[in-house]
């Protein structure tokens, strides 16, 4: 059953208000000068409105999808950028969803307090576009750790956030597969990443979206930093959009 417009009056109000301290002239600034809003992002984390989706044992609001919906397009309609940071909010659900008990202990209430950003998602590249099957980032398994050569492209909030949820290749496809079989889903710490085989660069845009391309030149992930089972990655990836 869908909520009538009104179910979420209290949030919207709230967020409309928060957003108030931010004009136009705030947004038009950090667009001319390419700039992130960190203010506002930082303000948005300490109300609580980026945790709405997270569930209340790891310390978020525990609140269904369509408040998040609510949340982002209200502050779209108060004239900010919900682009900004709304990855914060849906990116998580695959670790909600498909993560172990100890990586969802150790990450989610970083998350939700906001000590810890998951903004980054590295799925797209510059040869598969829309085609996920046939990315070409691959992610070998030596030892107790992945090896993972390629790059993403798109990569928005990369330069602003300490986790990226990543889907590499991580079993060859040989005759009889389907193109979305072999994808695994690999939760990198960019901070220890940075200059340790990852790679980042901005992409400048017509409109300020914080995006980058993303490089992996034989990156070391550790094996527990493996989401869910190999090679089902690209199911966790779909069904982790959705956090309810």
């Amino acid at each position: 059953m869908l909520e009538t417009s009104d179910a979420y009056d209290d949030i919207r109000d709230a967020v409309a208000k928060l957003c108030a301290n931010y004009p136009g002239e705030y947004w038009r600034k950090l667009d001319k000068e390419m700039a992130y809003p960190e203010e506002f992002v930082k303000a948005l984390t300490q109300a609580g409105w980026l945790a709405a989706l997270i569930p209340e044992e790891y310390g978020g609001a525990g609140l269904p999808l369509s408040a998040g919906a609510a949340i982002l397009e209200e502050i779209h309609k108060s004239g900010g950028n919900a682009g900004a940071c709304h990855a914060q909010m849906y990116t998580m659900g695959t670790l909600l969803r498909h993560g172990s008990p100890e990586q969802k202990q150790k990450y989610l209430p970083e998350i939700a307090n906001g000590s810890l950003r998951l903004q980054a998602f590295g799925v797209t590249e510059p040869t598969s576009g829309t085609d996920t099957g046939a990315l070409k980032t691959t992610a070998k398994l030596e030892g107790d750790h992945y090896v993972v050569n390629g790059q993403k492209i798109w990569t928005s909030r990369a330069e602003h956030s300490d986790l990226m949820v990543l889907l590499a290749r991580t079993t060859p496809i040989s005759e009889g597969m389907k193109k979305t079989q072999g994808l695994s889903v690999l939760l990198v710490d960019m901070r220890e990443a940075k200059d340790n085989g990852l790679t980042i660069r901005p992409i400048r845009t017509m409109m300020n979206h914080a995006t980058t391309e993303v490089f992996f030149d034989n990156l070391r992930i550790p094996v527990e930093n493996l989401i869910g089972e190999e090679g089902k990655g690209f199911r966790y990836i779909l069904s982790g959009m959705n956090s309810e």
